[in-house]
Parts: C-alpha cells; structure tokens; sequence
C-alpha cells in the first residue's frame, strides 16, 4: 500500500493519536501530552492513505549515537499492508549514524526483527506504573 509520508507536527489531531494508541492497545496520555512528546521528539512521521492518518510513530535522540523509537502505531486495518515499515524506514532514514533502541508490545517482536533489530539481553526500564507493565507483558 502507499503512504504519503509527513514529518511536521503541525495540524496534527493529537485527540486522533490518542484514540489510535488506545486502539491498538498501546499505552496512551492525554492528547496535549502526546503533542508536548511528539513534538519535543527528534525526528516524527506521520503515514497518510487518502487524507486519513493510518499510522505514525517518533524517535528521541542526540543527533549522535544514540536514539529510541516510541510511539509506533498503526490502524489495525492498514497492518499487515507495509505501513509500519514505511514508518520505520523513514525514522531510520533520520538516525543513520545512531544505535536505535525501542521497546515492542508484546507479541510484535517479530515485525521488529524483519527491521533487522535485534532483543537485547542487557535491556532494563524502570516503569512508573511497574505492576501495570508487568501485567501487561513488558517484564518479568
């Protein structure tokens, strides 16, 4: 399927990126909370089919060596269709030189290693609600 590719916030719904992450079972915030992250992000993509936002995702980082990838999502009846790969591909396309982390839902490992990443045997996190992340899958 082709996208058209944006990378500005501007004119964004962010009451739309909310109810998408919710959607797809992603944690999610209020929507100002989303536009202060997306928009404090080093790098954003916004995937577009006909007007429609289908899928998005942002990547922090030093504009050095190092960078995370946050926020991935796409509308459920646009997966499987390579929305989320032309999303990744452009984030990346941003962070050549950097070693990028992220951290998947559970059960979406898979379509991160067609990306060429890689589990990492030495990952931590420290979650501010540890017993949710928990329960949802994220750690042990």
């Amino acid at each position: 399927m082709k996208v058209d590719i944006t990378y500005s916030c501007a004119g964004i719904n962010w009451t739309t990126i909310t109810a998408i992450l919710k959607q797809v079972g992603m944690a999610h915030h209020a929507p100002d909370e989303h536009r202060k992250a997306f928009e404090a992000s080093f790098t954003t993509v916004f995937a577009w089919n006909k007007g429609q936002l289908v899928g998005f995702g942002r990547a922090i980082s030093d504009g050095v060596y190092q960078a995370a990838v946050y926020d991935v999502a796409v509308v459920p009846e646009f997966q499987g269709q390579g929305v989320g790969s032309a999303i990744m591909k452009h984030l990346l396309k941003t962070l050549p030189q950097c070693n990028v982390i992220l951290y998947a839902s559970p059960g979406k490992e898979g379509f991160y290693t067609t990306l060429s990443f890689k589990k990492m045997k030495t990952g931590m996190a420290l979650f501010k609600n540890g017993a949710a992340m928990t329960e949802r899958g994220f750690t042990d």
